[in-house]
């Protein structure tokens, strides 16, 4: 058995416990480090891509508006806009996952992938015909050639906007009011042309698609009416049954002088149809991030409408689950009220935690024993010893074999203690160690006694031998 008082052995325990402390520091760096991790990746901003176009429109105007906004507060979800041409090229970039949100007509021709998660407008159909110039001279307004739908057939009919979504609109209204859409002449015209077509003696009617307070239907009533004269508003009688075959569709009332109050354009409220123009998203998409993007979005409506009017016109959309186009499960969570807390989020995560720091524990107990295995089988050697230095006490002859005896008893100890405070050996066995060296003791102090005793008599005795 090695001497327990040996310096090599204390200085490789010394070497052995720096060590284990050095592992331990690592182990503690390295969780130090994956929670860190764990935590930014879960409180990192997430940045969702946005398709949206033409530049310089008020939709890509309104998205910047929205990114800048949520940057410059720091919010959860970020927006990176990409500009495109129009809406056809976004919902491209949409489908073809290179955006993750996209700006588009409800009336296109959408993936069907595509849910809704905020409605940005609403754009309202304005059909109108000039009534012409009063004659010189002449105070008395002439009287439009067309005063409904009805009577479009055989005319050419202009409309503002290259979209072909606004072509199959118009052919839609015409078809379901009963005119043949191939006996009306379709012209469309861009944006800036609009001065060009107030012109064109050859346009019977015209048509706009957008907002009730769009600034091009506005001005292109104007130019209309000082190029042609004031314009007759032609109302869609068949609004409501457009609306309940194509649900995309809506039917909706303009106002009157929306338009403009002198004259009154109109003079009385007229039936129309609209679409959404409106925020979508892919239905994979996060529900958590796109829940959170609503929430920034709607909080923010009334700052964003401070600074571009056209925010107040941004609205929730329908998450009846029978709409024509759904809300996004994140968005109609939010909308409902029905997002669910930090712990229904992550419950299933924190158990899972939990488990492998359990796991972890278990495997670092038994790394700790696998470790101090070899100061545990010197222990178990050492109290097996102490167990015989007890029965050899009982056979000292002298008090010198008993100091020795001690002094191997108090290296035990030392070593015991050493190993307690490496992790090797636990509190009952150091209980054990505590238990023998205690009849340890007792043992030598009988012994001692009975070799007291005896040196006591021995010399009486050799003094009557020599007598």
């Amino acid at each position: 058995m090695s001497d327990p008082n040996d310096n090599p052995a204390r200085s490789r325990r010394r070497r052995k416990r720096k060590s284990y402390a050095l592992l331990i520091l690592a182990a503690g760096m390295l969780a130090f480090c994956v929670a860190a991790g764990t935590l930014y990746y879960v409180l990192r901003p997430t940045t969702l891509r946005i398709a949206v176009g033409p530049a310089g429109s008020d939709d890509q105007k309104l998205i910047q508006l929205i990114a800048q906004t949520f940057a410059r507060e720091g919010s959860s979800v970020r927006l990176t806009p990409i500009t495109t041409e129009g809406a056809v090229e976004s919902i491209a970039l949409f489908t073809d996952g290179k955006a993750d949100l996209a700006v588009a007509r409800g009336d296109l021709n959408l993936p069907a992938s595509a849910e809704s998660v905020a409605i940005l407008r609403k754009n309202v159909v304005v059909l109108w015909a000039p009534s012409g110039l009063p004659a010189k001279g002449s105070k008395k307004q002439p009287t439009a050639k067309i005063k409904s739908l009805d009577e479009l057939a055989g005319h050419r009919v202009g409309v503002i906007g290259r979209t072909q979504a606004n072509v199959a609109l118009l052919r839609s209204i015409l078809k379901e009011s009963g005119i043949n859409p191939d006996k009306v002449t379709i012209s469309q015209f861009a944006t800036n042309q609009i001065n060009e077509m107030a012109r064109d003696q050859s346009v019977d009617a015209f048509m706009a698609v957008g907002p009730l307070k769009s600034k091009i239907t506005v001005d292109a009533i104007a130019a209309t009416a000082a190029a042609r004269g004031e314009p007759k508003f032609l109302p869609i009688e068949v609004s409501d049954a457009i609306s309940k075959k194509n649900p995309i569709y809506e039917s909706e009332e303009i106002p009157a002088s929306i338009f403009g109050s002198s004259p009154q354009r109109p003079e009385d409220k007229i039936d129309t149809v609209a679409v959404n123009h409106l925020i979508i998203a892919a239905k994979s998409l996060s529900d958590t991030a796109v829940a959170a993007f609503a929430r920034q979005l709607f909080t923010n409506r009334q700052q964003l409408a401070r600074e571009l009017p056209t925010a107040s016109q941004i609205e929730k959309p329908d998450t009846d689950k029978d709409a024509a186009l759904p809300a996004h499960a994140g968005a109609a969570a939010y909308i409902d009220g029905n997002e669910r807390t930090f712990l229904e989020k992550y419950t299933d995560y924190i158990w899972g935690a939990i488990l492998i720091l359990s796991g972890l524990g278990s495997v670092g107990a038994w790394f700790k024993h696998y470790w101090n295995r070899d100061e545990r089988e010197v222990y178990v050697g050492h109290r097996d010893e102490l167990l015989d230095l007890i029965s050899r006490v009982r056979k000292a002859e002298t008090p010198e074999e008993l100091a020795q005896m001690q002094n191997t008893a108090d290296g035990i100890l030392r070593h015991a203690l050493d190993c307690y405070d490496d992790g090797a050996v636990e509190d009952g066995d150091l209980s054990v160690i505590g238990l023998a060296l205690e009849q340890f003791h007792h043992a030598v102090a009988d012994r001692r006694t009975v070799l007291n005793a005896a040196a006591a008599e021995a010399p009486p005795m050799r003094a009557r031998q020599t007598i």
